[in-house]
């Protein structure tokens, strides 16, 4: 009996200690502290990455309370080199990044996951490293440099301020369908309503893409069809049946003999049907990934380049000088000789033009921040914990101001800070400049958008100088998946040079 008493006894032990010493154990995993809700994310969406810097300011990796479950923000660039790096397998974009983004995106490259993403990560990757695509691209960076440069010396003789970001997307765009699909838009220069159309709809669309993330009821209303998914579904719309009519008029193109066929061979998309890609779905998809990366990201780094150029005029002149001075240009160079000048050789010789676009990219990130799914239970290594099925966003536009970061001026545009004692650009890790992302996800198409900024500007600063058209306004950002200035950057252009 007393031995019977003594097992039941420690049985008894056994089990209070394996429930409460589990629990104990659950309760020594320790969490990020909370330091607001997803109804304050609303409240400040029009200044949202604003206010995470300032809860960054306070906390560098902190969590937001949503309806059931809590979203994880760091600026740790340890939290981030085990998120993009050492755990990679364990974060991704998982179902809630597919579902806010596929409307939109489609299952392109910035949406998917596992086979899909490593499928077109590798086909990406072959097209993006081909020096057919380098000479390609560069080609047609310089005749749209160029054509932008007519129409600002065309501002200038009449006297008027120009919308240079609202240009700068044209631009972009024209770059973008001509290197992916080898179709010249020409929407710098033209009045097509419908390219018109396609572009608001994409602004737009992006837009109600991210408020989707602060939105608790978006799904209800997109199941309804009203509100502000009733207008995405339309936005969207115009931007597919846009992009469906553009494959479809190349692939007419490619499927007809033509001797002057030969010279659009160096486009993504006729590499792709090469490759026997022609599934107009998965091609549209690609595509927009490719817009949303061309487009916005170039065309708003340029733009917020310029504006620092404006408010910095002694680096505006330091860089036009050392565009010249590398390119050779002339004094009488016209616009044309200009872009001609600008050679690869040329690019990789404007050491400050190059730190000025990055410390840009520092304070004004394009893509502001970027959100991951945890997949199973883990630790940071800071030593908080991060449950499974929780998203993890990491906050670019936060970091370029940290002071542990950088420095006291932190703040400061100072591109020497990315130069060495001989003037000679030095890259920092990427998990700490996140502009580009890093780990196997890092940007294919980084050294792409370098080149095509550089040639833009070299261009633009080696014609031109610019100011603000009124110094007192105050210049803010968008809320959309790219940093967009909110109603353009308006400046006023003088000669440089005698055309």
């Amino acid at each position: 009996m007393l031995i019977i008493t003594t097992c039941v006894a420690i049985l008894a032990i056994w089990i209070i200690w394996a429930v409460f010493g589990l629990s104990a154990k659950k309760e020594k995993k320790t969490y990020h502290p909370v330091v607001g809700t997803v109804f304050h994310l609303l409240l400040n969406f029009h200044r949202y990455n604003d206010y995470l810097n300032d809860l960054n300011r306070r906390n560098t990796t902190f969590r937001i309370v949503h309806l059931s479950s809590s979203e994880i923000y760091t600026s740790d660039p340890a939290n981030i080199e085990h998120m993009l790096k050492t755990n990679f397998a364990n974060y991704g974009k998982g179902s809630l990044n597919y579902d806010i983004l596929k409307d939109l995106l489609g299952d392109g490259i910035f949406t998917v996951d596992g086979e899909k993403w490593r499928r077109q990560r590798k086909m990406s990757s072959y097209e993006f490293s081909t020096r057919n695509l380098r000479e390609f691209s560069s080609g047609v960076f310089k005749i749209n440099a160029a054509k932008l440069a007519h129409i600002v010396s065309a501002s200038v003789t009449s006297n008027q301020t120009i919308e240079i970001q609202d240009m700068f997307m044209k631009s972009a765009l024209d770059s973008v369908f001509n290197v992916v699909l080898g179709v010249d838009l020409d929407m710098i220069r033209g009045t097509n309503e419908e390219f018109t159309e396609f572009t608001k709809a994409f602004d737009e669309a992006s837009e109600l893409t991210t408020f989707r993330y602060v939105d608790p009821s978006w799904r209800i209303k997109k199941f309804l069809n009203i509100g502000s998914e009733a207008t995405l579904k339309k936005r969207v719309k115009v931007i597919d049946e846009f992009v469906y009519k553009v494959i479809q008029s190349k692939m007419d193109q490619i499927s007809k003999p033509n001797k002057d066929l030969s010279r659009n061979k160096g486009d993504v998309l006729s590499r792709f049907i090469e490759m026997n890609e022609t599934d107009p779905k998965y091609l549209k998809d690609i595509i927009l990934s490719f817009v949303l990366a061309g487009k916005d990201s170039t065309a708003v780094s340029l733009s917020w380049f310029f504006y620092m150029m404006c408010k910095h005029p002694r680096f505006q002149e330091k860089i036009a000088d050392e565009v010249r001075q590398v390119a050779k240009i002339k004094e009488n160079s016209s616009i044309d000789d200009i872009a001609k000048s600008i050679t690869e050789e040329a690019l990789d010789k404007m050491q400050l033009l190059h730190a000025a676009l990055t410390e840009t990219l520092r304070l004004y990130p394009a893509v502001p921040q970027d959100g991951k799914v945890c997949f199973s239970d883990d630790t940071f290594p800071d030593g908080y914990s991060v449950k499974k099925g929780m998203m993890v966003s990491y906050v670019p536009y936060s970091m370029g101001k940290m002071k542990s970061l950088w420095g006291e001026d932190a703040e400061e545009f100072r591109p020497e800070r990315w130069l060495d004692q001989k003037g000679v650009f030095q890259q920092e890790s990427s998990f700490k400049f996140t502009a580009f992302q890093a780990g196997p996800r890092i940007c294919l198409g980084k050294e792409f958008a370098y080149r095509q900024m550089k040639v833009f500007a070299a261009v633009l600063l080696s014609a031109f100088s610019f100011t603000l058209a009124d110094d007192r306004k105050p210049v803010k950002h968008k809320t959309t998946i790219t940093l967009q200035i909110d109603g353009g950057l308006h400046l006023r252009a003088s000669r440089r040079i005698v055309n």
